[in-house]
């Protein structure tokens, strides 16, 4: 099969009319507010309290700072057992390790690549005060489930919500769900504020000590009551977060539809596992496209098939934090079976909004040129 045509990436930013983002940059430079809690940033927490609608939203500058605020807000004794999910990004497991705190591995689940939430008992000890679940590629977790254990035990419930914005569960923000949730706004999210994060809560007395977290701990002029570090949004991340929170009706229209496209394209390719995610009970949001190929071996092959032909997709995630090499000595032991057979098979395809129904066409003709 032949190939002319410009390179394909696995995602490429959402940018606004400029002309929109323009408007703002001018009220930046007469306001002469760059940070610091500005005009921007508090009318951007206030539309993203009401478009995710809960009860309290705290902005900061990425979602890893966001979720290790949480985690420190909680002042968990050192050396305390999170337990979490070994696929996901490294900022979840580093966020637990740099809070003092222990990852404590648990499998996954084959159907939706979230925590099994059948394993996370056998995994409680006295010395577990939360779990960290993830909804990857915006698949949300069994909630309900983790719900019971987390009462049941007495745990704390953050969960990383990072590919999750604009999802809903029976009805229901993904937001309101667990005690914390954290978002993370990064350029090449679904929805971005160039880099950003957010915390969504319920409860009104985390905004304070989450707020003084994001600034130094610092609680007014004269008072510094929490070792806390710099993770405050600006006024620029927050301009671009308003301009595209206007979008996301056009957003998630459009990536479903290249989602729908993938998935009739490849359905009946027998090498391939797709998901599909979309019921009565969960409002999708198209956030990735991700893949398992039926063998490590053909993963590879593909890989770097669809590279040769300027198509460049990424395995996401291989390896698994278990397997990192920062980690992989204190976790040798630990048996991820479906975890780590998902890192050896997973591939994630180009999904983006400007990605035109013509490429998706020729991607999947390549995918199904492999594996004819």
């Amino acid at each position: 099969m032949e190939n002319n045509n410009a390179p394909i990436y696995v995602t490429k930013p959402y940018l606004p009319e400029k002309e929109k983002f323009n408007s703002y940059i001018d009220f930046i430079w007469e306001s002469c507010c760059l940070t610091n809690q500005g005009t921007l940033h508090n009318k951007f927490q206030e539309r993203l309290r009401d478009y995710l609608d809960v009860g309290n939203i705290t902005l900061t500058v990425n979602g890893h700072l966001a979720l290790e605020s949480a985690l420190r807000m909680y002042d968990f004794e050192q050396g305390s057992e999170v337990i979490t999910t070994p696929f996901t990004f490294a900022s979840t497991t580093h966020a637990i390790t740099l809070s003092g705190l222990k990852p404590v591995f648990c499998d996954i689940k084959e159907s939706d690549l979230t925590i099994d939430e059948n394993k996370i008992e056998e995994l409680i000890t006295d010395k577990t005060v939360a779990i960290v679940p993830v909804h990857v590629y915006g698949h949300p977790c069994n909630v309900e489930a983790i719900e019971f254990i987390a009462k049941k035990h007495g745990l704390k419930v953050i969960y990383d919500a990072a590919h999750a914005f604009a999802v809903k569960v029976n009805g229901k923000s993904i937001a309101n769900y667990g005690d914390i949730s954290m978002f993370s706004f990064h350029a090449t999210k679904l929805f971005h504020s160039i880099e950003g994060g957010a915390l969504a809560y319920n409860r009104c007395e985390y905004a304070e000590v989450l707020n003084a977290y994001k600034n130094f701990g610092i609680m007014d002029e004269e008072h510094v009551e929490y070792v806390g570090r710099n993770a405050k949004m600006n006024e620029f991340q927050a301009a671009m977060g308003l301009c595209n929170l206007d979008s996301m009706d056009d957003i998630l229209n459009k990536r479903k539809e290249i989602t729908m496209r993938y998935r009739e394209h490849l359905k009946e390719i027998q090498e391939i596992q797709m998901f599909y995610i979309e019921s009565d009970k969960v409002e999708y949001n198209y956030a990735y496209l991700p893949i398992l190929v039926n063998t490590k071996e053909n993963r590879e092959a593909l890989y770097d098939y669809l590279a040769e032909n300027n198509i460049f997709v990424r395995k996401y995630f291989y390896p698994i934090a278990s397997d990192y090499e920062c980690y992989k000595d204190l976790y040798k032991e630990i048996k991820l079976p479906v975890a780590k057979q998902s890192g050896d098979r997973v591939l994630t395809l180009p999904i983006y909004h400007e990605l035109s129904l013509e490429d998706v066409d020729r991607v999947c003709g390549f995918i199904k040129a492999f594996f004819k």
